[in-house]
């Protein structure tokens, strides 16, 4: 059962129009070090952070959410640690897709996951397959993904295409994202100051929210605090 407050945030949901929310959820290993732990345990944390957010967009009516979770410069990470974000996606996927599927949610993934290795790209693909008609809260997630390697990729395919006019609308049409709405709110937790190659081209006119508070931290308090921000601001598309 929705809370008063709750009610309300979904209010100003409703009349600002706000359809998407793209979170860059960083600050695990910092949130980790903090408490002296190590950063695997920092990167678990971030889990329960996104189950709660995701939760969240569903209490408040918000359709999509979309969060960078491995970009395809985190390769350059030490190998112990690109192998546990493998597995920590599988293992979550396994564990929380009945719960998920349950909960209404539609699971995607944008980035390159055909390098990934065979075992996780099943996992992958058995969620969307088993969400894919539900009509819940739009879960997308950025993993090995790049804005410019999405674009350079959306440019290819046109070119590949034999198509001779290339159009704003017709790049959107062939990146990761073709069919949503580009995001309304783009927020960063951990403090940082960069967008750091996330949804370069969907994020040209959203508004960017920086939080200093690390990932871990993140929830239904931080998101509907993230809303009533958002209600304050005056989005004119260069008007």
């Amino acid at each position: 059962m929705l809370t008063l407050e709750d009610e309300k945030i979904k209010e100003v949901v409703e009349t600002t129009g706000l359809k998407h929310i793209a979170i860059i959820m960083d600050g695990n290993r910092r949130w980790a070090k903090e408490k002296n732990l190590p950063s695997m345990v920092g990167h678990k944390k971030g889990v329960d952070a996104l189950k709660a957010t995701m939760r969240a967009c569903d209490d408040f009516g918000v359709k999509y959410l979309t969060v960078y979770a491995f970009s395809t410069e985190n390769w350059n990470r030490k190998p112990e640690e690109v192998e546990f974000l493998m597995n920590l996606l599988g293992e979550t996927l396994k564990n929380q897709l009945a719960e998920m599927h349950a909960n209404n949610v539609v699971i995607n993934f944008i980035g390159d996951t055909t390098k990934l290795n065979e075992k996780l790209q099943a996992i992958l693909k058995n969620a969307v397959e088993v969400t894919k008609n539900n009509t819940g809260v739009n879960l997308q997630i950025a993993f090995n993904y790049g804005a410019r390697a999405e674009i350079t990729h959306a440019l290819q395919k046109i070119i590949d295409s034999g198509e001779k006019e290339i159009t704003e609308d017709l790049i959107s049409q062939n990146l990761y994202t073709a069919g949503m709405p580009d995001p309304d709110l783009l927020i960063r937790t951990g403090g940082e100051l960069r967008i750091s190659n996330f949804l370069l081209w969907q994020a040209a006119y959203s508004e960017i929210l920086v939080l200093q508070k690390f990932w871990p931290d993140f929830g239904k308090e931080e998101l509907a605090g993230a809303i009533l921000e958002f209600q304050h601001r005056q989005r004119r598309y260069g008007k």
